[in-house]
């Protein structure tokens, strides 16, 4: 591997700080609990968002970097959560997802350049920021609480709707801002 696969250019740097933000910004949007051990945030569509829009390298260390300032006690999380306490709840296997969701996402998105836009978009996020957060979710879900992987499983049914919407939103925002700045995404033609 070169030197230069982990070179940051300016506009990388401001793509990170930007999307690590609105991750935060995300977190202000109250979280709706329901059940004891998982709320629904908004957040979960920052992953999708990140991996579109800026794509797997800089969607990855963006949310890394949130992840990283959440676990340090920064309260960015939806409720105001952060501290390295997290790491034995319920939510820890999707806060520790996040960033390798979003690289799933800018990954899937970029393999999919034959599809259009809007398709690419919504399986980018469905894919990655729902399949991928969740393989890596429900495992530390069961881990810690008392529920078997399979009973973890079925808790998270309730979840796909809204994970659904938070990719049909993801893939409206992406084409709005494809409309408004075409170069963001003239690499896939």
């Amino acid at each position: 591997m070169s030197s230069k696969a982990f070179q940051f250019k300016t506009l990388d740097i401001v793509q990170i700080a930007l999307f690590a933000a609105i991750m935060a910004a995300l977190g202000l949007i109250p979280k709706i609990d329901i059940t004891a051990n998982l709320p629904i945030t908004a957040q979960s569509m920052g992953v999708m968002l990140a991996g579109i829009i800026i794509g797997k390298r800089n969607g990855f260390f963006a949310i890394f970097v949130f992840t990283l300032l959440a676990l340090a006690g920064l309260p960015l999380l939806a409720g105001g959560r952060g501290g390295l306490g997290l790491l034995g709840t319920g939510t820890a296997g999707f806060i520790i997802g996040y960033p390798i969701a979003t690289f799933a996402t800018g990954l899937i998105f970029e393999m999919m350049k034959k599809l259009s836009l809007p398709v690419a978009t919504f399986l980018g996020s469905v894919l990655g920021g729902i399949v991928v957060l969740y393989a890596i979710g429900v495992p530390g879900l069961a881990l810690n609480t008392s529920l078997s992987l399979a009973d973890a499983t079925v808790a998270m049914l309730p979840f796909i709707p809204g994970d659904l919407i938070k990719a049909v939103l993801t893939t409206l925002i992406v084409m709005s801002i494809a409309r408004g700045l075409p170069e963001q995404f003239a690499h896939r033609r």
